[in-house]
């Protein structure tokens, strides 16, 4: 029977415990939870930490402001609040976003979405939503359309070209002209409004010595302007030469022509139909529903009105009164599906809004 002394006990205790720890350094080391895992993003903890923006000049609608939606993890997202708005638009939201998670899009932007309003009040709602999805898609290495779901439904979008203006109708009628063939565009859009042709005598009927205010601000029908049969055939004067200029068979819409009363756009509805317009864009205000039905009905070239709308609600209120559930004629729904619906301005909650909106126009044009 082995006897140990005391001290012979404490030498071989040590012995043990020292070539247990030596054996357990010699050995490999056990993987970290982490190992092989890229922890630049960590989606449970990002947060928002600024808001900022830029102004952009550039050629045709502008200024622009783009906003930039900074996080704790360097990951930042872009969304752009649209030509003309005031970057306040943004700008006053922030204290409202800042220590949010950015992936939670919806509840953010149902949080923030009753500061926006109609026409560009809803740039600021739209560029933070933008941004977040710009987020979103970068932490989760998906396309937007993934997220949103349904899918990728087509692989390239057709766009139009808005076109700068020329009081001579071959200036004109070329640069619509490079537009196709230089460009390649294969939608061509037009401005032709009165001002083209107010400084003729005779050829506009309205109130004298209206201010600025008066004349980019006051609702059509109280401006009491219409334009004269004399107008109106200077007007197609412009149409007739892009026509002859781009051809018959590339698709041809008209816009901004004008705070005119409800007769006169009719008859230039009438007076267009030769040339086989796509439409004539946001006539009159879209809220006056009943009157936008009755152009609608009576002027053969087909109506598009919805830019300004804020939210999917007012599309409702919209579609019934002017027929949209059964007429062809009046659309609601324009570009790429952007509707009337502007994605900059419009201040559509894409998941909930836009998609339904989408769908809503699948269902009324096919």
């Amino acid at each position: 029977m082995l006897k140990l002394s005391r001290r012979g006990l404490l030498k071989t205790s040590a012995a043990v415990l020292g070539g247990g720890l030596f054996g357990r350094a010699k050995a490999a080391p056990e993987p970290t939870p982490f190992q092989n895992v890229n922890t630049h993003s960590s989606p449970s903890t990002l947060k928002i930490t600024d808001l900022r923006v830029a102004t952009v000049k550039k050629p045709g609608p502008s200024p622009c402001t783009i906003i930039r939606l900074e996080t704790n993890q360097g990951v930042y997202g872009l969304g752009e609040v649209r030509d003309g708005a005031s970057p306040s638009y943004a700008l006053f939201l922030k204290s409202r976003i800042l220590g949010e998670n950015p992936l939670q899009l919806d509840r953010i932007v149902r949080k923030i979405k009753q500061f926006g309003g109609p026409a560009r009040q809803g740039g600021g709602v739209c560029a933070i939503e933008m941004a977040l999805w710009d987020i979103a898609g970068k932490v989760y290495n998906a396309p937007v359309y993934a997220m949103v779901g349904g899918g990728k439904f087509r692989d390239k979008i057709r766009v139009y070209a808005d076109t700068t203006e020329s009081k001579d109708p071959k200036i004109y009628a070329q640069r619509m002209k490079e537009r196709k063939e230089s460009m390649g565009i294969t939608w061509l859009k037009m401005d032709l409004g009165v001002e083209m042709v107010s400084d003729t005598p005779g050829t506009v009927t309205g109130p004298s010595e209206l201010s600025p205010w008066e004349m980019n601000q006051l609702e059509h029908r109280f401006l009491a302007m219409e334009v004269t049969d004399k107008g109106i055939a200077m007007l197609e004067q412009y149409v007739a030469a892009v026509r002859d200029a781009v051809g018959m068979e590339i698709p041809l819409s008209m816009d901004h022509l004008g705070h005119l009363g409800v007769k006169s756009i009719i008859r230039l509805g009438k007076a267009y139909e030769k040339y086989n317009l796509s439409w004539m864009e946001d006539v009159i205000p879209w809220t006056y529903t009943d009157l936008l039905k009755q152009i609608s009905d009576e002027s053969p070239t087909p109506i598009l009105t919805g830019e300004d709308i804020y939210l999917k609600e007012p599309f409702r209120a919209l579609r019934k009164p002017c027929g949209l559930e059964d007429s062809s004629r009046s659309r609601n729904v324009r570009r790429h599906s952007r509707d009337s619906q502007d994605w900059q301005h419009g201040g559509r909650i894409w998941r909930a809004d836009g998609h339904a909106l989408c769908r809503n126009a699948r269902q009324l044009h096919g």
